[in-house]
């Protein structure tokens, strides 16, 4: 069972997304962390589709190179599956039983909550608290994984040199890394609603967080592959050479006007629409704050649109903002690249659990 949160020493947090691996190693002195080392490895084209691994010794390889560009010498990894290969359900239990009965009752029970057989999932609990309105009662959060989710991302850390200490559940590490996120975000009281919306490759996620939990997840097919190939359809450039284009600029003048500027609206009316989608599923809860993250987020000015046309204040997630950086790190780099790195920051945040 063990895959979720056991505690335990530093681990590498390592984001696999559908364009790059990520790997972060994070520290701590005191209530501060520090940045030791971190780097992004780009994948090739379909080596992840719809969250699956399609090529475990490709992304085994990536994981390689971006173990060498960091010069971590840390060998344990926390990696993540993705919400929609997830299934969570908040149960609630006797507050009397032990960790053990709990985990017997569970497995007698599973076939209740779960649609596949026990023997082709991973499973994993952990008590969230007392229940609202029932305090002999525990909520216990129960997830499940289909095995082979699992097993192909703790078998491409296997050939790249790592253990997988922890899996975890990327809308969690997202809410991991939103404990240091709050510290960014001016005003923001732990009761409000702030919806995180990770706007990666080929997906959309929103993740709605209130009084620091997760309370609702939205994956969207859509992501920055669409300006990419709109750039690469334009101005006749192979998808590589529209990508370089689109992180460096050197194209034509229109650019802007004419492809930049439509996907920005096209984005914000994704946004639009899951929160609308979220609005009507929990009894009209009004989202205070909107947090852009993944590699879409770092367009210029699209918070300021995502402001202006939601009429919501819009933050680009930079979970570094108060960390210490190693001499290991280029403060430069890992500012372009922190929206992205949110995943992989919650993930390392495991080390100190």
């Amino acid at each position: 069972m063990n895959w979720l949160n056991r505690g335990q020493s530093a681990v590498l947090g390592v984001d696999i997304s559908t364009a790059a691996v990520k790997l972060l190693e994070l520290s701590q002195s005191g209530s501060r962390y520090k940045v030791e080392s971190y780097a992004v490895a780009p994948l090739p084209l379909d080596a992840v589709v719809d969250r699956s691994i399609t090529d475990i010794e490709v992304i085994a390889n990536a994981i390689k190179a971006a173990v060498k560009q960091a010069g971590t010498k840390t060998k344990q990894a926390c990696v993540a599956v993705s919400g929609s290969s997830i299934m969570t359900k908040v149960i609630q239990m006797p507050a009397s039983l032990t960790e053990d009965e709990m985990e017997d009752q569970i497995l007698v029970e599973a076939d209740q909550y779960i649609p596949y057989s026990l023997d082709e999932v991973n499973l994993d609990f952990e008590v969230q608290g007392v229940t609202e309105d029932n305090p002999e009662m525990v909520d216990v959060l129960l997830a499940a994984s289909r095995r082979e989710n699992v097993e192909d991302r703790v078998e491409a850390l296997a050939m790249a040199g790592l253990k997988a200490a922890i899996v975890d559940v990327e809308a969690f590490a997202i809410e991991n890394a939103f404990s240091v996120l709050s510290e960014q975000i001016p005003n923001v009281k732990k009761e409000q609603t702030v919806a995180i919306v990770d706007l990666g490759a080929t997906m959309s996620t929103m993740n709605v967080i209130h009084n620091s939990r997760s309370i609702y997840t939205r994956e969207q097919s859509f992501g920055g592959k669409q300006l990419t190939e709109e750039i690469q359809r334009r101005y006749g450039l192979s998808y590589e050479e529209a990508g370089l284009a689109k992180k460096h600029g050197g194209l034509p003048d229109n650019y802007n006007s004419d492809v930049l500027d439509p996907f920005k609206k096209a984005v914000v009316q994704q946004i639009s629409r899951s929160l609308q989608f979220f609005i009507s599923s929990s009894a009209n809860r009004a989202v205070n704050t909107i947090v852009l993250a993944g590699g879409c987020s770092s367009i210029a000015g699209l918070e300021k649109l995502v402001e202006k046309d939601l009429g919501i204040s819009a933050y680009v997630a930079n979970p570094f903002i108060n960390m210490a950086l190693s001499k290991k790190v280029k403060p430069q780099s890992l500012s372009n690249d922190a929206p992205s790195m949110m995943i992989a920051c919650g993930l390392a945040l495991r080390s100190f659990d």
